[in-house]
């Protein structure tokens, strides 16, 4: 699925996906960029075309576990509150308890 896509049927409007992702689906894309940045090291792999085609193909094999594993994919997943609000919110408790 296109940014646009996603951001679309999660209902975000323009804000950054990541911004809004929780754990599961943090951790799903790390798995898979952590994989991709394994395997292109590993084997060698050189040049832009050979890499995004790697990551592509790590990507759709980090889904299929998640299918296989009866998880939910990561487009499914309800968006969380934006960081920047949790932020906000961790500086007002922090500044309420020290007064």
């Amino acid at each position: 699925m296109s940014k646009t896509k996603i951001q679309k049927k999660k209902g975000i409007g323009k804000d950054d996906i990541l911004d809004r992702a929780g754990a599961t689906e943090l951790a799903a894309n790390l798995f898979r960029i952590t994989q991709t940045d394994e395997k292109i090291r590993n084997e060698n792999i050189k040049g832009d075309y050979k890499a995004s085609n790697t990551h592509f193909d790590i990507g759709k094999k980090v889904r299929q576990t998640i299918k296989d594993i009866g998880g939910t994919m990561p487009e499914e997943l309800r968006p969380e509150k934006h960081i920047k609000l949790l932020a906000r919110e961790k500086k007002l408790l922090l500044k309420t308890s020290t007064d």
